[in-house]
């Protein structure tokens, strides 16, 4: 890790006064989905104990993000930021070693992920991370009654 990078870049939970400027960064980034409430994502993530939001600080302002939670057996990341202002900068490494860590402190041993298979540059980031394709087959039901072939 970019040592500079790390020492650049300050991690803690998610804030009230940062929902607004998280949610216009993961807009920014194209994180978001119409059929995804950020904000309602934020409020569960923030709900339990088992996941939160971590924010990286760059003088103060918010450069990356990512939601981390576990299930009690594996751990998944989400919404993984880095404002596009700042990138080529490390702090999308740091930001996930945070996950990493937060997992890790939380008793959790496995960390898992979606990414769309076309999005070669987050496949080839987090492949540079040291993480693998499983092979493990993704299924998914919605409960809410959504036309599944409109969202993925």
């Amino acid at each position: 890790m970019n040592e500079s990078a790390s020492s650049a870049l300050a991690i803690d939970a998610i804030k009230d006064a940062d929902i607004e400027p998280v949610v216009a960064l993961w807009q920014r980034c194209g994180l978001t989905r119409p059929w995804n409430d950020p904000h309602a994502d934020i409020t569960l993530a923030r709900r339990r104990d088992n996941s939160t939001i971590l924010v990286g600080r760059n003088s103060g302002a918010i450069a990356a993000t990512v939601m981390v939670g576990h299930d009690g057996h594996r751990g998944w990341v989400y919404y993984v930021a880095v404002d596009p202002d700042s990138r080529k900068r490390g702090y999308g490494r740091v930001i996930m070693a945070a996950a990493e860590d937060w997992l890790r402190g939380a008793g959790i041993a496995k960390l898992q992920l979606l990414v769309r298979r076309e999005n070669a540059q987050a496949n080839a980031f987090y492949a540079s991370l040291g993480f693998e394709e499983s092979t493990s087959v993704m299924f998914q039901k919605w409960l809410d009654g959504r036309d599944p072939g409109r969202q993925q």
